[in-house]
């Protein structure tokens, strides 16, 4: 009952804080609406990047991928330091150049105003079908795991889950359609060092609780207990093999740390290149870190529970209501809560502002004042949140939470990344050769892994059980090696995609070569180290995997 308290009231008191703090701004305007500006320094980017980033979805979903494939799924968290290198050196010095303040209107300069709305398009049905979905079901298992709702409410697991959903659901989209991003940003500011706090306090509780209270001694007995999920390289079973990470894996963490709108927004918003990568670059340092809450967690649970759970996604939240002191178990759900708001208030409002802008007032009513583009992104703000509330209980059936987002991710991911990479990279690729790539890109995606690889993998399974063979691992590893991991075929068709676009591009190259013009809003002076550190980052995680590989 404590816990219900503190979490209630630590709720309470950030929603008050966001209210005051946002009662008069005006959000009738763009502007006050989905506001922007140039002038963070590096701290202020490296931590929004990492807040950002991290939420339910992160804390939950990979911390279950742990804790069924062990420290191998840490290739998501320490490969996104090298992406963030390759995005310091090479992409954000583009972006500031060109003066530009969202990803599609990048597209609209070197294609056209088309390929713009298609990549829109694609944005709002991945963050409708996919990620709000992803935010509301990890956050709904956090939450009715930590105060264990079934039992609460005398009701089913999935009954509470639904609750749970639309909970979150309906309190997230009073944020981020009435507050727009002010009340975000104030909100995320309250949550931000609790999160942090609480999510170093999870593993250090657990290491505890199987140490007898000595944290080095839990982290011996959970070394030696298994130490064979303590290696680095995954093998063809697991959710990431190693092979992998030289394929499709750096193209999935290029995209989302170097072309996702929401995260590199921030980088964006630099005063100047130097700032801009010097934030970066603090952000793959601390990232470096984030195994430790992210996939530590996980695999504690493993071994606290003993591999008994229903569930991989149920690892986090049981082992925060079993280790944490129960008066801190509300404050922490409470901290959780503000991160699954955060991610879905931060997604929502997106979706409301590339509606408005790249949609409605591009396509639908070009004369159309402020006022009505913020009223009618915030109606289809409304339809996106009731969406996303339908979809995310049927998330329960699609096994690995974080496996599923990284897969489903990849309709859109890397079309849209090929299109802006060939964009930077040629002068006179033209628009069709775009439209032709990312619309390829995304059907041959969905035709590999939704027809093809089901096909293949009943047939391969079929084949086995009819010779006998009905061990659980096997026929997993069977059904593993019956069709390519879905990263390499990422990787496959990002350069199908590439030679696609340039063969078209020197057949029907457009009239005139693109220029990327500097627009001299900000100054590009490169950080004088930005190389060095860089390289620094690469070989600390090169020698994190040399360390740990088995």
């Amino acid at each position: 009952m404590l816990g219900i308290f503190s979490f209630v009231g630590f709720t309470l008191l950030v929603a008050v804080i966001s209210y005051y703090a946002t009662r008069k701004t005006d959000e009738n305007s763009s502007d006050g609406y989905f506001l922007g500006g140039r002038s963070l320094t590096a701290g202020v980017i490296a931590g929004s990047l990492l807040l950002t980033n991290l939420s339910t979805e992160q804390i939950v979903g990979l911390n279950g991928s742990a804790y069924t494939d062990g420290l191998s799924v840490m290739a998501w968290e320490t490969l996104a330091a090298i992406a963030m290198v390759v995005t310091a050196i090479f992409l954000l010095p583009r972006y500031l150049k060109g003066g530009l303040t969202t990803i599609p209107q990048f597209l609209a300069k070197r294609f056209d105003i088309t390929t713009k709305t298609i990549t829109s398009g694609l944005f709002l049905t991945g963050y409708v079908v996919v990620l709000l979905p992803v935010i509301l079901y990890s956050g709904s298992v956090a939450i009715s795991g930590m105060f264990n709702v079934p039992e609460l409410l005398g009701v089913s697991n999935s009954t509470a889950l639904v609750i749970c959903i639309w909970g979150i659901g309906i309190i997230g989209s009073i944020y981020a359609i009435f507050g727009g991003l002010k009340a975000v940003a104030v909100s995320d500011s309250i949550n931000a060092i609790g999160l942090i706090i609480g999510g170093i306090l999870i593993p250090i509780f657990g290491l505890m609780a199987i140490g007898d209270g000595s944290i080095f001694g839990g982290l011996e007995t959970l070394i030696s207990a298994n130490p064979e999920r303590f290696d680095s390289t995954g093998n063809a079973g697991q959710e990431v093999p190693f092979s992998t990470i030289f394929t499709g894996m750096m193209l999935v963490q290029l995209f989302y740390w170097g072309t996702n709108q929401q995260i590199i927004q921030r980088a964006l918003g630099a005063k100047n290149l130097a700032e801009g990568q010097k934030g970066l670059l603090l952000a793959s340092c601390l990232k470096i870190l984030g195994p430790l809450i992210l996939v530590l967690p996980g695999m504690i649970a493993y071994h606290y529970f003993d591999g008994g759970l229903a569930s991989s996604d149920l690892a986090y939240p049981e082992l925060v209501r079993a280790v944490l002191p129960k008066p801190l178990v509300g404050f922490f759900a409470a901290v959780l809560f503000g991160a699954i708001l955060s991610s879905f208030n931060s997604v929502l409002n997106s979706s409301v502002t590339l509606f408005g802008i790249d949609i409605y007032k591009q396509h639908i009513n070009k004369e159309a004042s402020e006022r009505t583009v913020v009223k009618y992104g915030k109606i289809f703000g409304t339809c996106l949140a009731l969406a996303a509330m339908f979809i995310a209980p049927l998330i329960a059936n699609a096994g690995s939470l974080f496996n599923y987002l990284q897969e489903i991710n990849g309709i859109y991911s890397i079309p849209i990344f090929t299109i802006i990479v060939v964009g930077y990279m040629t002068k006179r690729v033209p628009a069709i050769a775009a439209k032709i790539g990312i619309l390829l890109g995304s059907a041959l995606y969905i035709i590999s892994q939704f027809l093809m690889k089901p096909y293949f993998e009943n047939a391969v399974l079929e084949d086995a059980k009819a010779s006998g063979i009905i061990d659980p691992a096997a026929l997993k590893l069977l059904e593993s090696e019956a069709y390519p991991h879905y990263l390499h075929v990422m990787a496959i068709l990002f350069l199908s995609n590439i030679i696609i676009m340039l063969i078209i591009g020197k057949i029907w190259p457009r009239k005139e070569a693109f220029e990327l013009e500097y627009t001299k809003q900000v100054s590009i002076e490169p950080f004088k180290y930005v190389k060095q550190v860089g390289m620094g980052v690469v070989l600390v995680v090169v020698g994190i995997y040399i360390y740990f590989a088995q």
